[in-house]
This record gives C-alpha cells, structure tokens and sequence, in this order.
C-alpha cells in the first residue's frame, strides 16, 4: 500500500490513495505550526534576555547569588529557545531520499538538547551557591533591586501561561516543556525575593541557601525533561483518545467485523505511521479488500488532519458457517476466562486441514504472560482434540 505524500512541494503531484488526481486531502498546515513555534519562541527569547540582562546587572550590584543565578537561569531559558527555532526549522524539512518519513523527530533531538543544557545550568549553579555557603558574602540590596525580581515574576508568570498554551494548541512538547519552566522559575524568584525581605527585616542572609534550592529545582526539571525526551525516542504507547479515533474511523466501514492491532510510529509530533489488522467476512473476494484497504488509509488520513497514516491493512478472515461460529464462542470463552486476557481476535478456522487459529492480548500485570499463553492453548486443544491449535500472543500496545 502507498504511503500518503505529505510534502509541501508535493501535494498536487501525487494524489492520495483511491482518489483522482486534485482530490487529495489537504495535511495539517505544517508551515502555520513552524511559523506559530517560531514566533512564540522569539517572544520567549526577547523576554529571558532582558531579565538576564536587568538580574545580572543587579545581582552583581547588589552582591547577590540568588539572583544572579535566577539571571543565568534566564540566560538558559533563551538559548533553549534559540534551539527550539533550530530544530523546529530542522524537523520542517521536506522528505527525501535518505529520510523518506521526514525530519520529524528531529523536535525530540532538540528537546534532549534543551532538558541537558537545564540540567547542566542546575548543577553549575549548585557548586557555585555551595561555595557561597562555605564562603558568604553580605548582599546590598535596594528598592530598585526588589523592583526587578518583582517584575521578573509577574513577567515569567505571563510568559509561561502563554507559552503554554501555545505548545499545548501545536503539539509542540519543546514550548509546553519551556512554559512549565517560565511558571517555575517565576515560583523561584518569588524564592529569591523572599530572601531578600528575609535579609531586610531580620539580617539573615539565606542567599546561598535560595541559591541551592533554585539550582535543584532547575537540575530537576532538566532531568524530568531528559527522561520524557527519552521516553518519546524509545517509544511510548499511543493516546487512548487517537486509538479510539482510528480504530472508530476504520469501523464505520461496512464490511469491517472488527479492529485490531493498531500499531503506530510516530516520526515527530505531527506525523505517525503505521499498520492495522481488520476482521472482514471470508465471503469478501480480493479485490473489495483492495478497495477496502485504500479507503481505510484515506478515511484515517482525512479525519486525522493528515497526522496519521496507514501504510498496511492486514485481513483477519471470520468464517460464516454456523459449525465455526459455534466454535469460536467455545474458544472465546474458555480464553476470556483466564484472569489477564484484555482482548481475543484473528479466529478463523481451516476445515479442510483442520487448523483453528486466534490471537490473544494478555495483560503486561499478568505474573507470568506465557505461562497463562500456554495454559489456554493447552485448554483450547483439549476442547478440540482433532484440530491443530495456532495461537499467537499479542501485546497490549493501545489502551
């Protein structure tokens, strides 16, 4: 089956599988995404640079740790920013001949960039705050000085809720990623300007200690930003809502008895591809599966606003007898009688060799998934001594 083109460049050159020519459904607008991440990612890069710019001259003037860290921090949040542009104009690329899927997953390259640059921010800033520990020095603070992280706070708080939102709108992990940095480091500097009261009212310098606790909160979310980036390259199961999205789009056709074994990989944010089985009656002759199998990837294609694309259709073939519908509610119930079982599928059997067939999804919580495998096998086969039972296990890959 022909993978659907999604290219710019390319859209009105090849139509879309069962459709003529100029019918070709129209992708998601890649370019408004790239346009909408840039812009906010600039917004972002202006606002950290002038509150690096006005905390760094004030923590420096009034011999301040905690701020000058929380102007560094800021300083960390821009160049995140700066690569987020890179890798979003790196992941826009058109297909070609060494990368046919695209440049998608270059997004989850640059969020690993970003979460490794906040984590080493963190722990630089935490030998340095640990130093002014062992060493301290008296901060000299003034009104002018409480008047910028005040106004830093109010900044990060708007700049991240926007951020945000934005990510959140354009499947962008890289801004919500940023956002939830700009509201903690907002929760940060309210830290530093605690401390500084602190030192106003009573004489206690807790500087260096604000520090530190800034610097863990920072190496931290670099960490969870790291292990989430990691999560996405290894490879995590899909949404149950898009599963359900596509597994409904391909059962509203009408000769499909039933989905299965939806697999889908994803090559960046905004472009997953993948494969389905579905269960068709064995009356249905080869050529309503073909032109059944193009309308599948083309129905899933247009409701998913060109996000998804199935490149295989397999067929699980369903006997219409009324022997083997017998046999298959036998089977199914000695198979959904085992405490683990999620989902029973792919029965068919082959009477002229007698040769039963299913698969079977068993729970990753099962204590032992092949040993219950082989236990319902075993008590299918003593339920039909004279047919050969194949069974395959399956994994629960969708919620």
């Amino acid at each position: 089956m022909s993978i659907m083109n999604t290219e710019d460049n390319e859209r009105d050159k090849a139509p879309a599988p069962g459709r003529k020519k100029g019918k070709a459904p129209s992708p998601i607008p890649t370019t408004d995404r790239e346009r909408t991440i840039v812009r906010t990612s600039i917004l972002g890069i202006v606002a950290n640079v002038l509150l690096a710019g006005f905390k760094a001259a004030v923590g420096v003037l009034s011999n301040s740790i905690a701020i000058t860290l929380d102007a560094v921090n800021n300083l960390s949040d821009a160049l995140s920013s700066v690569i987020t542009i890179v890798g979003t104009k790196l992941a826009g690329r058109a297909p070609d001949k060494r990368h046919p899927m695209g440049y998608g997953r270059v997004e989850y390259l640059t969020a690993m960039v970003i979460s490794v640059i906040v984590l080493y921010a963190g722990i630089t800033s935490g030998v340095e705050s640990v130093q002014k520990i062992i060493s301290p020095e008296t901060p000299d603070y003034s009104a002018a000085a409480l008047v910028v992280v005040a106004a830093g706070v109010v900044a990060k708080v708007l700049l991240g809720r926007h951020v945000q939102s934005v990510g959140r709108r354009v499947n962008a992990d890289s801004l919500v990623a940023s956002g939830q940095d700009a509201l903690s480091d907002a929760v940060l500097s309210v830290s530093t300007l605690g401390a500084a009261l602190v030192y106003l009212a009573f004489g206690i310098s807790l500087e260096a200690w604000v520090g530190a606790v800034i610097s863990a909160f920072i190496a931290k979310a670099g960490l969870e930003m790291l292990w989430q980036t990691l999560s996405q390259i290894l490879g995590e199961r899909m949404s149950p809502e898009l599963a359900e999205k596509v597994k409904g789009v391909i059962a509203e056709e009408d000769r499909v008895l039933g989905v299965y074994d939806l697999i889908l990989s994803s090559y960046g944010p905004e472009r997953r591809v993948g494969s389905v089985h579905v269960e068709v009656p064995d009356t249905t002759t080869a050529e309503e599966v073909d032109e059944l199998e193009r309308r599948i990837a083309q129905h899933v294609f247009e409701r998913t606003d060109g996000q998804v694309i199935i490149a295989a259709v397999g067929i699980y073939s369903r006997n219409t007898s009324k022997a083997v519908a017998d046999m298959r509610e036998r089977v199914r119930r000695i198979v959904v009688g085992h405490d683990h079982v999620l989902q029973f599928h792919g029965f068919h059997v082959d009477e002229a060799r007698h040769l039963l067939e299913f698969d079977v999804i068993i729970a990753f919580e099962s204590p032992d998934r092949q040993g219950e495998f082989h236990q319902i096998v075993r008590e299918v086969e003593d339920a039909f001594p004279d047919y050969t039972v194949r069974a395959a296990l399956d994994s629960d890959v969708t919620d």
